[in-house]
C-alpha cells in the first residue's frame, strides 16, 4: 500500500441475535482461568431486503465435522445474499467443536425428540428448535461429515449402505405441506447438480432416504425429523470424512449453492470454488482484539506461541473476534486462540494496569506522518519513526539498539528488529507498545511484508449476549 494514501479498513461485523455485533467474550481474570464460559451458538441473518424464501443452515451439530461448520462459516463471511434470506448457525455445538468431540454431553443430533430439562444442552436444543419453527423459515439444511461413501449396495467396507459420506439425506420422500414438499425430487436435483462438479468421479453423491417416517427410531431423534414434523422441508448434507477439510467444504458448498438455486436465492461468492481457494478463505482476515481494542492480533499467519502479551490486570479478559468459529480458552496461566477445532496460537500474558488517556499516536512512515489508533496495523516499506511522547515510553519488541529504555524518536528499519520477535511466521509483523510509567497505553503492529490485510481494524459493536453459564 502506498504510504501516501494510507487508509484504515474495517472488517464486516456479524449480525448476531439480540442485536449483537462481533462476538465479545469475557474470561475470568488471572488466577481463575478455569472459570471459562463457553458461548452459545451464534445466529447470523443474511437478509437481501428482497422477497424470497428463507433457508436455515446449521453447522457444527457434531464438533468433529469441520467440513460442515467451515462451510456454514464461509456462507457468513464470504457470501452476499441478493434475494431472499439465509440464516446461518455455524457453531451449534461450540464446546464440542473446540474439543474436537462428536459431543461432549452426548450426540446433540439425538436430542430433538425428548430431552430432560436437566440436560446440559437443554437450552441449546430449545433455542435451535425456536429458530427452526420460525414462520419465516422455509427450508432447513443440517451439515455433516460422514464416514466413507454412502452406496445403496455393499461394495466394500468404505462404500456401503451403512456409510454416510457423500449423500443428501431425506427422512421421507414427500411432505403433505410446506414450501418444498417433494423431498425426494428436490434431493435428486441437488445430487445431480453436485455430481456435475466432482473432483473425482468415484466421489459422486446419492440420495439417502433413512425412512424415518416408517419407524426409524434413531433418526426420529434428529434435527431434520423435528423440522419435518413442524412442516419444514429439511435435508442433511453429508461430505465424506475421507477428505481433508477443504475438500469436504467444497462438496458442502456445491450442495448449498444448489439448494440456493432451487429456492430462488441469488448470491454472490467472494472466492473461486476450489479446494485451494476454500483453504485460503477459511483463514481469511481472522483476527482477535483484546481489552477495549488496545491490542489487535491477525491470526492467519501467527506464530504458534507469543509471550508477554500485555493484558489488563484484575479485569477479566475481554476480547472481540472477527469470525464466528473463533474463541479463546484458558490453558493454565495462558490462553489459546481457537479457530474451529484448531489451536492457532498460545498466548502467555503479562499483566498491567491500563492507561486510557491515550487512544492513538503519531507515526512517520516512509516519510509520511499519520495519526494511528491503537489496535491497528500499519504497512511499512522501509522505515518508521514515532515522535517523542510526553510522559510516555515506546517499546519496539525485538529492536536491537541497546541502552535505551524509550525507543521514541528513532528511525527504525526492519533489519534492526530481530525476526524471532515478529508475531507472524514470515517475520514481517512486529509489536510497537506504548506505556505511561508502568501502565500499558496500547499496541500498534507494523507490517513490513506488504500484506493486503495491513490497515485492518476490527469494528467493535454492541457486546454479544452473556455466554451461557450452563456449559
Amino acid at each position: 500500500m502506498n504510504p501516501g494514501t494510507l487508509k484504515w479498513y474495517r472488517l464486516p461485523f456479524f449480525h448476531i441475535i439480540l442485536g449483537a455485533g462481533l462476538i465479545v467474550l469475557v474470561l475470568a481474570s488471572a488466577g481463575h482461568a478455569d472459570a471459562l464460559k463457553i458461548p452459545d451458538f451464534s445466529i447470523h441473518k443474511l437478509d437481501s431486503k428482497r422477497p424470497g424464501n428463507t433457508i436455515l443452515i446449521v453447522g457444527g451439530i457434531q464438533g468433529d465435522e469441520p467440513g460442515g461448520f467451515n462451510a456454514a462459516a464461509l456462507i457468513i463471511t464470504q457470501y452476499k445474499i441478493l434475494s431472499g434470506s439465509v440464516w446461518v448457525v455455524p457453531n451449534l455445538n461450540f464446546l464440542s467443536i473446540i474439543k474436537r468431540s462428536r459431543g461432549v454431553f452426548g450426540d446433540l443430533n439425538r436430542k430433538f425428540d425428548r430431552l430432560h430439562p436437566t440436560d446440559p444442552e437443554f437450552r441449546t436444543i430449545r433455542r435451535i428448535k425456536e429458530l427452526i419453527v420460525d414462520p419465516q423459515v422455509n427450508l432447513v439444511l443440517n451439515l455433516h461429515d460422514g464416514s466413507g461413501y454412502f452406496r445403496h449396495e455393499y461394495m466394500d467396507k468404505m462404500r456401503n449402505p451403512r456409510r454416510w459420506g457423500q449423500c443428501i439425506i431425506i427422512d421421507q420422500p414427500q411432505m403433505d405441506r410446506g414450501a418444498f414438499p417433494n423431498l425426494a425430487l428436490t434431493a435428486r436435483k441437488i445430487v445431480s447438480q453436485v455430481n456435475q462438479n466432482l473432483i473425482n468421479q468415484e466421489e459422486h453423491s446419492l440420495v439417502n432416504n433413512t425412512q424415518t417416517d416408517k419407524g426409524n427410531s434413531e433418526m426420529a431423534k434428529t434435527l431434520t425429523w423435528f423440522a419435518i414434523k413442524n412442516n419444514k422441508a429439511a435435508f442433511g448434507i453429508e461430505a465424506s470424512k475421507s477428505f481433508l477439510t477443504p475438500k469436504r467444504t467444497y462438496y458442502h458448498l456445491l450442495a448449498i449453492e444448489s439448494f440456493f438455486r432451487q429456492a430462488g436465492i441469488l448470491y454472490k461468492r467472494q472466492f473461486k470454488l476450489s479446494r485451494h481457494h476454500i483453504k485460503k478463505a477459511i483463514d481469511a482476515d481472522i483476527q482477535v482484539a483484546f481489552n477495549h481494542q488496545k491490542i489487535l492480533l491477525p491470526i492467519e499467519d501467527i506464530r504458534k506461541r507469543l509471550a508477554f502479551i500485555p493484558l489488563q490486570k484484575n479485569s477479566g479478559l475481554k476480547f472481540t473476534v472477527s469470525h464466528p468459529l473463533m474463541t479463546i480458552i484458558p490453558t493454565g496461566d495462558a490462553f489459546s486462540v481457537i479457530h474451529g477445532n484448531r489451536r492457532m496460537t498460545h498466548l502467555s500474558p503479562q499483566y498491567f494496569d491500563y492507561d486510557f488517556g491515550l487512544n492513538n499516536i503519531k507515526m512517520t512512515i516512509d516519510g509520511h506522518t499519520r495519526t494511528v489508533p491503537f489496535g491497528g496495523i500499519v504497512p511499512v516499506k522501509n522505515w518508521f519513526r514515532i515522535p517523542a511522547l510526553e510522559h510516555h515510553r515506546v517499546n519496539i519488541i525485538g529492536y536491537t539498539q541497546k541502552d535505551r529504555s524509550n525507543e521514541a524518536g528513532l528511525i527504525v528499519k526492519k533489519e534492526e528488529i530481530l525476526k524471532r520477535y515478529s508475531i507472524d511466521k514470515k517475520g514481517s509483523v512486529f509489536r510497537v507498545e506504548v506505556y505511561r510509567n508502568k501502565k500499558f497505553s496500547g499496541m500498534i503492529l507494523v507490517d513490513f511484508g506488504g500484506n493486503k490485510r495491513s490497515g485492518y481494524k476490527i469494528a467493535l459493536k454492541t457486546p454479544a449476549p452473556e455466554p451461557h453459564p450452563g456449559i
